[in-house]
């Protein structure tokens, strides 16, 4: 008898999940929005109107504590899908145009495994990352072959896409990831859209006209005003804007939900829903701080409805949704490397158990090195409980600003006010802003805004050793090539490895 091929072999082991799941595939959406926080009411935003989410929200399990790895779009992007920090699967900063980053070819991706496992794999909207071969889809209507404007913000289109790749004959498993590019800014690139992209597709003239979608607008007077915002007149018109796109998004979720209920796969189904990175304003896209690392997370399970509607206070990262994946399709994690001969493994967790019970996870790692090009600092941090502790490499430096962010209402009247010596609103000013210690620890029990650094604090001086130790151990398992800086470097054939720079540091 001739030997099964990787075809062959792939397709019993998707035979093998459908007739241990008796005949009935399971499968995963996965719903990502782009730059979003959490302005819905599923996380307590009174000023917005999101039924939708809501709605998911009320079949799913609900997470108060989770975080991104990464508060850039492709480097967060690519953690995701592939469970492994920035750091390490090599996307250091955006994908696209002058940036051109990528990850490492030997990476394993979580769509690459689940195309050898015999799970069928789709992608609508934003990608974000390569190369291809490390993030293959079969099924792929993204910003390399079409707008991203009508695969990510055209809600019909999305919906139209995703009944094809449901009506398709293919009775495989299926993981769909539908990408919104809602409710990222686009003053840099489309401005005639509005600075969301909020009047894209509303029916007015020049606009276009986007047939599903009711658009709503709201009164700046009446939005919430998160605390590392300005509260000004821009920043409210701002938010005004940036909720409009949410709604979108909002209705377009529930088309989303509507095409596999219409298609009889609901009911089989893992639902994710999170965002990729913090919401952009100040503080937030870029920054390791809070409002930078936060994420909405809902996952609703249909095999879990004890579980729905119910708040979960366990810490959990954007890398645990690889292995949360693969834990759905009873899929192992191979055994490779990227370098050398050091195996790779994944430090994230499935989250399939908190579905069973509460479980008492209270630590997540960020790492953060770049995101445009030109904006080198490197950050890494550690979240314990009520602690955070942010590690800032490039100290000496004044933290960068990118070009989306600089051109937006909220940033150009920061920047006004600044120069014209009145009150801005804001928490912080820009030197604080620019300028920041080389650690930052705050007590978020006491200090939920992070404003008082602790880190020079004797009462916190062991509690500071602790979570050092805590964050370079993380370093050392994920490989990070800055764990010796900024004052050594790392030559990993002497030992120990990293040498001093002597460098007043």
């Amino acid at each position: 008898m001739r030997p099964l091929g990787p075809a062959g072999r792939a397709l019993l082991l998707a035979l093998g999940l459908c007739l241990v799941l008796g005949a009935r595939a399971r499968n995963v959406l996965l719903i990502l929005a782009d730059d979003g926080g959490f302005e819905s009411g599923a996380y307590n935003n009174c000023a917005i109107f999101t039924p939708h989410l809501d709605a998911l929200a009320r079949r799913s399990l609900i997470f108060r504590n989770a975080f991104t790895s990464v508060s850039s779009c492709s480097p967060s992007r690519a953690s995701l899908l592939t469970g492994l920090p920035q750091h390490q699967n090599g996307m250091y900063g955006l994908h696209q145009g002058t940036h051109h980053f990528s990850s490492f070819e030997k990476v394993q991706s979580l769509p690459l495994l689940l195309n050898r496992a015999g799970i069928r794999t789709g992608i609508i909207g934003k990608k974000h990352v390569g190369p291809e071969g490390v993030y293959p889809f079969e099924f792929a209507y993204t910003e390399e072959n079409n707008s991203v404007l009508q695969v990510g913000r055209n809600i019909t289109r999305i919906k139209l896409l995703v009944r094809k790749f449901l009506q398709s004959q293919d009775e495989r498993p299926f993981f769909l990831y539908v990408a919104f590019h809602d409710p990222h800014r686009c003053g840099h690139s489309q401005p005639q859209y509005g600075p969301f992209c909020e009047k894209f597709g509303n029916g007015e003239s020049g606009m276009g006209r986007i047939p599903d979608w009711t658009p709503r607008t709201y009164d700046p007077q009446h939005v919430q005003v998160p605390y590392f915002i300005p509260d000004t007149p821009a920043a409210r018109a701002d938010l005004a804007a940036q909720y409009t796109t949410i709604s979108r998004m909002d209705q377009g979720i529930g088309l989303v939900l509507q095409e596999l209920r219409a298609a009889g796969v609901l009911n089989d189904t893992l639902v994710i829903f999170s965002s990729d990175n913090g919401v952009p304003f100040p503080s937030g896209r870029t920054n390791l701080y809070w409002p930078g690392m936060a994420e909405p997370l809902l996952l609703s399970s249909p095999e879990h409805p004890r579980r729905w509607g119910q708040v979960s206070e366990a810490f959990v990262s954007l890398l645990d949704l690889t292995p949360t994946v693969l834990d759905w399709f009873s899929i192992p994690y191979p055994s490779y490397a990227i370098f050398g001969s050091k195996t790779v493994r994944l430090t994230g967790r499935s989250l399939l158990p908190a579905l069973e019970s509460e479980p008492r996870w209270t630590t997540v790692f960020g790492s953060q090195s770049l995101h445009e090009v030109t904006m080198s600092y490197p950050m890494r941090s550690v979240l314990y409980g009520s602690l955070h502790l942010v590690h800032n490499l490039a100290f000496k430096m004044p933290f960068p600003i990118d070009q989306d962010f600089y051109v937006s209402p909220t940033f150009q009247d920061l920047l006004n006010r600044t120069r014209a010596g009145q009150p801005t609103g804001w928490s912080k000013d820009l030197h604080q802003y620019y300028y920041r210690a080389r650690w930052e620890l705050y007590d978020r029990s006491q200090d939920p805004h992070e404003m008082q650094n602790l880190a020079s604090d004797p009462h916190y001086a062991q509690l500071l050793d602790m979570l050092k130790t805590q964050l370079v151990k993380w370093q050392w398992e994920t490989q990070d090539p800055w764990v010796c800086a900024p004052d050594g470097v790392l030559e990993e054939k002497l030992s120990p490895q990293c040498r001093p720079l002597y460098n007043e540091l």
